[in-house]
């Protein structure tokens, strides 16, 4: 993982709107939405040099009334490259989250790797997400996948967790915890996974 891994706190930072990936370079950047936030966010990333690559995280946490949108339009110009995203969402309340994924790869950029996932988790009966992945490929040559979930709290883990001495507060936040691990764990280590980190416990346990 880059050093140079970008964190965007939307609602306090600006996100880029286009970015343009080139030969050799990769783009680490990761997008981080907390409750008390709504907005529309979009990025729009070319990778245009081979060898380039992209590994892009999402995470956004809603609730209350908030509407959150994101979108990511990902554009493959050249062969040889790679790109690797993952969205994860946490809405409560009567939030609505919507996030918007477009991996377009050119006919000539053979041997390119496209890996996309988006999954949301609802914490409210009023709460809803939706998730719209495409992929437009050209080439013959590439390796490119997408997935998509909406669910819910798996009552089950509760019960069991529960039977061990752990309060059913205690287990939803784990689970939740667990649910948005994968994206933080793309983050380097270091005082600004830290402090990100302690926003989203803290955030968490007013979800839950």
């Amino acid at each position: 993982m880059s050093e140079n891994h970008k964190i965007y706190i939307i609602g306090k930072d600006t996100l880029p709107e286009r970015v343009s990936v080139e030969a050799g370079q990769s783009l680490n950047l990761t997008m981080v939405v907390l409750p008390g936030v709504s907005c529309d966010e979009s990025l729009q990333v070319e990778l245009v040099g081979q060898g380039a690559s992209v590994d892009i995280g999402g995470l956004y946490l809603c609730q209350d009334n908030e509407r959150v949108r994101l979108s990511v339009d990902l554009v493959h110009k050249v062969g040889s490259c790679r790109s690797d995203q993952l969205f994860k969402g946490v809405v409560g309340g009567s939030a609505k989250a919507e996030f918007s994924g477009k991996i377009t790869v050119v006919q000539d950029a053979q041997k390119t790797q496209a890996f996309q996932n988006s999954h949301s988790l609802l914490l409210g009966e009023s709460a809803t997400a939706q998730t719209s992945p495409q992929l437009e490929i050209y080439a013959d040559d590439v390796q490119c996948s997408h997935g998509a979930t909406v669910g819910k709290l798996d009552e089950d883990e509760q019960f069991y967790m529960r039977s061990r001495g752990i309060t059913l507060t205690q287990a939803r936040f784990l689970q939740v915890i667990s649910f948005v691990a994968p994206v933080m764990e793309r983050i380097p280590q270091g005082e600004l996974k830290d402090s990100l980190m302690t926003l989203i416990e803290d955030a968490v346990s007013k979800l839950i």
